[in-house]
């Protein structure tokens, strides 16, 4: 049995979440992915950035994490996207779910 990850994206506004989003369901690399608004601050250019994001989470197995970075940077219109794998133990019918929409 596979081993399930979420796969934590930040996005500058809705629109590119949902389209990076739609774009990984369409290609069946994800099975379901939640999008939310966030407040993020971080170094950027010798300032600190205060700003609104959107948070990707695209729910996968780790058979895909590597295919879905790499899909993810050709895309994504941020210089540096964050692109972070987070290992996830979810029950096994939810799990079973996921593998099955996966290609």
């Amino acid at each position: 049995m596979s081993k399930l990850a979420f796969i934590y994206i930040t996005n500058e506004n809705l629109d590119e979440a949902k389209k990076i989003a739609r774009h990984l369901l369409d290609k069946r690399m994800i099975g379901c992915a939640n999008i939310f608004p966030i407040t993020s601050m971080y170094w950027w250019k010798d300032k600190i950035v205060d700003g609104d994001e959107f948070v990707l989470i695209a729910k996968t197995t780790q058979n895909n994490v590597e295919k879905i970075r790499n899909e993810v940077a050709k895309i994504h219109p941020f210089d540096t996207p964050c692109i972070i794998k987070i290992d996830v133990d979810p029950n096994e019918k939810y799990l079973k779910w996921i593998e099955s929409e996966l290609r």
